[in-house]
C-alpha cells in the first residue's frame, strides 16, 4: 500500500512536470515565444526552485514526519499546476512553474527515505525502479491525456484538469499512508541528522558517490532534454497532431520505458548480489547499445522507420533511475539519506532538468537559420552524444566500488 501511494504521488508530480512539453505548440502560438523561452519554461524555471528547496525540505524529512511533508508537497504542486492554466503571459506562467517546482521538491527525498526503511539493500533497486515507474506513468498520463484535452478544449483547461486530482490523492494519503521506523535495516544506532554541509562533505569523500552523482546528472540532463523536446520533434518533423504525439510518446517511451525500468532494477539487483560494481558496469554499457538507434531514429525521413528505431532506446529510457537512487540510499548513512537524495536531486535538476531542455532549445534556435525545420532534429541528435560522458562516470564508480569491497 505504501509503495503504491508513493508511486501515485510521483506519477502526478511527473505528469505535472512533463505536461508542458505536449502543450508547447499552443503556448508558443498564443504567447509568441521562442524555443529558448520554451526551454526556460520546461526546464530552468522549474528546476531552479525544485532543486534548491529540496535541500531544506529534505533536512526536515530526516527529522520529522516524511508522510506529512509528502502530503503538503502534493497539495502545493497540484494547485500550482491548476493555476498555471490562468497564466496571462510568459512571466506569469514562469512564476507558476517555479511554484510547481517548489511544491514537488518535497516528494522524492521523503519517498526515497521511506522506501529505504521498507526494503533491505539487496531489494532496493527493484523497489526504487517500481517507484520510478511514476516517471513513465506520469509521462503517459501527461502526453496522452494532455494531448486529447488540449485538442478538445485548450492548453489552459489541460493544466487545470491534471492539477486538481493531486488534491484528492493527498486526502487518501492522509488516511492510508503509514510511515516505517527510521533506520529499520541499519544495525548502527540512529544518529541526529547533521548539517547539510556536513552531509555534502561526507558524500564527497567517497569516490564512488562522486562518480555516481556525476553519471546520474549527465544522464538526467540527456533524458530531460530529449523528453521535453521529442513531442515538438514529432509535430514539426513528422506532422503529427498533439493527440497522435501523446499516444506515440506513451507507447514507445512510456510503456516500454516502464518495462525497461523494472527490468533494469531487477537486473541491477541480481548483478549486485556479487558486488555493486557489477550493477554499475551494466549502467555504463547500456548507452553504447541504445545511442546509435536513437540518433538514426531522429534522422530517419519517415515516421515508421523512426518509431522502429526508437523501440530499443524507448525500452532503456529510464534504466538508470532506480539503480542510481538505490545506490545513493545504500551508500548513505541512514540519518543522511533524505538530504543525500535531495543533494542528488539538486545537482540533477539544476544541471539536468535546468540545462537539458534549455540547451536543446538554444541549439535549435542557433541551427534554424541554416537548417530550417531540420534544426530541432539535428540539435537533439548532437545533444544525445553527451550521454557517453555519463557512461564514463558510471564505469569509474564501478571501479571505486570494487576497491571498497
Amino acid at each position: 500500500m505504501t509503495l503504491s501511494l508513493l508511486l501515485l504521488a510521483y506519477t502526478l508530480s511527473m505528469c505535472d512536470r512533463m505536461i508542458l512539453s505536449i502543450l508547447f505548440p499552443d503556448i508558443k502560438a498564443e504567447f509568441g515565444l521562442s524555443d529558448t523561452q520554451l526551454g526556460l519554461l520546461g526546464g530552468l524555471s522549474f528546476a531552479l526552485f525544485y532543486a534548491t528547496m529540496g535541500l531544506p525540505i529534505a533536512k526536515l524529512s530526516d527529522q520529522y514526519s516524511r508522510k506529512w511533508i509528502i502530503i503538503a508537497s502534493l497539495v502545493i504542486f497540484s494547485l500550482m499546476t491548476a493555476l498555471s492554466g490562468l497564466a496571462g503571459g510568459f512571466i506569469s506562467l514562469l512564476v507558476f512553474r517555479i511554484a510547481v517546482g517548489v511544491g514537488e521538491a518535497g516528494v522524492n527525498p521523503a519517498s526515497h527515505s521511506i522506501i529505504s526503511d521498507y526494503f533491505p539493500p539487496q531489494r532496493r533497486a527493484f523497489a526504487m525502479a517500481t517507484l520510478m515507474l511514476g516517471a513513465s506513468l506520469g509521462m503517459m498520463l501527461g502526453f496522452v491525456g494532455g494531448g486529447f484535452i488540449a485538442e478538445a478544449y485548450s492548453w489552459r483547461i489541460t493544466l487545470v484538469s491534471v492539477g486538481l486530482p493531486g488534491v484528492l490523492l493527498a486526502v487518501f494519503m492522509a488516511v492510508l499512508l503509514r510511515e516505517p521506523v527510521r533506520g529499520t535495516y541499519d544495525p548502527e544506532p540512529l544518529e541526529k541528522p547533521p548539517a547539510i554541509l556536513t552531509t555534502a562533505v561526507t558524500l564527497w569523500t567517497s569516490a564512488a558517490m562522486r562518480h555516481l552523482f556525476a553519471g546520474a546528472i549527465v544522464t538526467g540532463m540527456i533524458g530531460y532534454g530529449l523528453t521535453q523536446w521529442l513531442p515538438a520533434f514529432f509535430v514539426r518533423t513528422h506532422g503529427l497532431s498533439q493527440s497522435e504525439t501523446g499516444m506515440l510518446m506513451a507507447g514507445v517511451f512510456g510503456i516500454l520505458g516502464a518495462l525497461g525500468a523494472l527490468a533494469a532494477g531487477k537486473w541491477f539487483d541480481r548483478l549486485s548480489a556479487r558486488g555493486f560494481q557489477h550493477g554499475m558496469r551494466m549502467l555504463a554499457l547500456v548507452p553504447f547499445v541504445t545511442m546509435p538507434f536513437f540518433v538514426f531514429g531522429l534522422l530517419a525521413e519517415d515516421l515508421k522507420t523512426a518509431v522502429l528505431l526508437f523501440i530499443i532506446p524507448g525500452f532503456a529510457a529510464n534504466y538508470v533511475i532506480g539503480p542510481t537512487i538505490a545506490m545513493i540510499q545504500t551508500l548513505s548513512p541512514p540519518h543522511m539519506r533524505a538530504v543525500a537524495s535531495a543533494l542528488k536531486m539538486l545537482c540533477l535538476n539544476l544541471i539536468g532538468m535546468g540545462l537539458g531542455p534549455l540547451l536543446v532549445g538554444v541549439l535549435s534556435d542557433l541551427l534554424t537559420p541554416h537548417y530550417g525545420d531540420d534544426a530541432l532534429r539535428l540539435s537533439l541528435a548532437y545533444f544525445t552524444l553527451v550521454g557517453l560522458w555519463g557512461s564514463l562516470h558510471f564505469w569509474l564508480c564501478s571501479r571505486a566500488l570494487a576497491k571498497q569491497q
